[in-house]
């Protein structure tokens, strides 16, 4: 059976995240979840306060060359190895996750849509909207909360690469999704409507 491919895509903190893991769930073993954000470059040679001001939220951070491998690999129904992040010390950890094929991939990331080629994998493209101030409450919380980090260092890298990049970068590629999801996760007519067009391509 060809395989289908869902791209979710949104700006940081829209619930990107969240609308992926429930139609994830909804599949079971019939899907497999990719994140774009597994998928940052590593940076052996710097130290810690280097790789902080790196800028994380421009495209040439993700190895997306790699991404776009394992989407094609899993389209094949072959097996995948792929890389685990560690948000807390911005850096890739040892641990590879072998992640086995299913009929429906599933790639959830700020920046899957600015690459041509991810772009292109994608059979059905989502874009999860949500208001910037939401997003960014929603991430100084998750940054301080989950990630380790200090308000100031939450705020100054909003205001120096993740507001000018979503500009730049996320906000244009909405244009390319077939459907915008406003409210995230909490939309769960937009999420139970998507299910159903995906189980009706499934049959």
């Amino acid at each position: 059976m060809e395989k289908i491919v869902i791209g979710i895509a949104g700006g940081t903190a829209s619930g990107k995240t969240t609308v992926a893991e429930k139609i994830f769930e909804e599949f079971g073993n019939d899907a497999v979840l990719l994140s774009h954000d597994w998928y940052y470059k590593q940076h052996d040679d710097l130290d810690d306060e280097q790789r902080r001001r790196l800028n994380y939220d421009h495209p040439d951070s993700l190895d997306t060359a790699l991404l776009v491998e394992h989407v094609k690999e899993l389209k094949k129904g072959n097996a995948i190895m792929h890389p685990t992040y560690d948000f807390a010390h911005n850096r890739r950890t040892d641990t590879w996750v072998r992640t086995e094929s299913a009929k429906i991939i599933i790639v959830e990331g700020i920046l899957i849509y600015t690459d041509s080629k991810l772009c292109k994998l994608c059979d059905v493209k989502l874009f999860v909207d949500a208001d910037a101030d939401v997003r960014f409450i929603r991430r100084l919380s998750r940054d301080v909360n989950e990630r380790g980090r200090t308000m100031d260092s939450v705020i100054n890298q909003y205001l120096g690469t993740v507001k000018p990049m979503h500009e730049q970068f996320v906000e244009p590629s909405k244009r390319k999704a077939d459907l915008i999801i406003p409210q995230g996760g909490h939309n769960q007519i937009a999420i139970s409507m998507i299910v159903d067009a995906i189980r009706k391509k499934l049959l």
